[in-house]
């Protein structure tokens, strides 16, 4: 009876074979000829277009322009990530596999010199020519191709590191230094980079230290100031300082200069300033993961975002109009509407975003293997770091609590045996 049953099934299980896969064969060539690609996109938080507030939403515009242009379905699977280091963590872990990520330009460094970016091929990118000359063959990724592109990056927007402060909380007088991120008068306001390279360059530059530097005991120095201001900090933040600034919970913080004034439009009373003992100016650049499976689409991807074609929703203008940051586009930067829109969202602003005001800046470099493994130690030490007085109580608060127990425990004994 088993038998019998056994060989009814298999006889239905072949025949239900027979009949699905011609389908699955078809199913396959669909997928190849003309069916649905899914492009994976890997950027900052809030670094995008994406059609929310009336804006537009550059990665719909993509896949309806590719489809007009190629005759073919595209759909991009876009998500974000909050630092350099975060980002990094993943592609080199292998855990998952992105076509295009956005690493500021330290991280490219580092990711070109672990073989984990593919070479661009600019056939794919010609609208790279607008790309502004001093933002190719960079240090961080020259040209070594001698094409006059960066080999690796195609730059996507720039910035400075400055400190917002709310101007209802911080007093004037207090304001213009890195001293105003350890002054006391604000302790339970003040928040700090929640990443390695940004809160450890606050410290340097504070210092007067060199951000790149290959000296252990300024690194130390920088980690002694940092240990000095995490009693007064109110907490280490990314993408939750938008919340904090904007609601007035936090008074003064460390940032970006573009998020600065995405977060002045919803809080006009904070204001920003690039520190006078020098700040850091940074590139983030569109890149190709060297485990990417459509090299060619990301390219293609990469081309529309430096485009400005308004049928398709000018991609690139939309894109800085979005973020705030500054484009080394010469498309946007020197489009008469865009600089108009810069200072309608606060006064200056595009003074702010495209000039540094006389402050000395420089940029991180990729550093080398035992100051990458030193400087993770050293961020381990200050998140986990216990002060010398809170461990003594925590110590001597142990020693009470064994001892009282001990006593209570003889007494008990004692008290035991007498009666018995």
């Amino acid at each position: 009876m088993k038998k019998t049953r056994f060989l009814s099934l298999s006889l239905a299980i072949l025949l239900v074979s027979l009949l699905v896969l011609p389908c699955l064969s078809s199913c396959a060539e669909g997928e190849e000829d003309g069916g649905v690609t899914t492009l994976y996109v890997y950027n900052w938080g809030e670094y995008i277009s994406d059609g929310s507030e009336g804006t537009v939403d550059v990665n719909e515009m993509f896949e309806q322009w590719y489809y007009d242009t190629y005759g073919k379905r595209v759909v991009v699977n876009y998500s974000t990530y909050s630092s350099n280091e975060s980002m990094y963590a993943k592609i080199s872990s292998g855990a998952a596999n992105y076509d295009v990520i956005v690493p500021s330009d330290y991280m490219i460094d580092r990711l070109i010199d672990e073989k984990l970016l593919a070479p661009l091929n600019y056939d794919n990118i010609p609208n790279a020519k607008y790309i502004v000359p001093e933002f190719q063959n960079s240090d961080y990724d020259p040209d070594l191709d001698h094409d006059g592109y960066n080999d690796y990056s195609v730059p996507y927007m720039y910035g400075m590191i400055g400190i917002i402060y709310n101007t209802e909380m911080v007093d004037e007088e207090d304001i213009g230094s890195w001293e105003l991120m350890w002054n006391e008068k604000y302790k339970g306001n003040i928040l700090q980079f929640n990443n390695s390279r940004d809160a450890f360059g606050t410290a340097q530059y504070y210092l007067g230290n060199d951000v790149n530097s290959d000296d252990e005991a300024e690194w130390r120095e920088a980690l002694d100031l940092l240990k000095q201001q995490k009693p007064i900090l109110q907490g280490y933040v990314m993408d939750e300082i938008y919340n904090k600034m904007e609601n007035g919970s936090a008074a003064i913080a460390a940032y970006y200069a573009g998020d600065f004034l995405a977060m002045y439009e919803n809080n006009d009373s904070l204001e920003f300033f690039y520190p006078k003992e020098g700040t850091n100016i940074y590139v983030d650049a569109m890149c190709v993961p060297a485990s990417s499976q459509n090299k060619e689409l990301a390219e293609i991807y990469i081309n529309f975002m430096l485009g400005v074609d308004e049928e398709y929703g000018a991609p690139a203008i939309a894109n800085a109009e979005y973020t705030y940051y500054a484009s080394p586009n010469v498309l946007v930067c020197n489009d008469e509407g865009y600089i108009e829109y810069m200072n309608e969202i606060k006064e200056g602003g595009y003074d702010l975003m495209y000039g540094t005001d006389g402050i000395e800046t420089s940029s991180y470099k990729n550093l080398t293997g035992d100051k990458l493994l030193l400087l993770n130690q050293l961020w381990e030490e200050l998140k986990s770091d216990v002060t010398v007085s809170g461990a003594i109580y925590i110590i001597c608060g142990i020693i009470v609590v064994v001892v009282g127990g001990a006593l209570i425990f003889l007494a008990a004994r004692k008290r035991y045996r007498n009666n018995y």
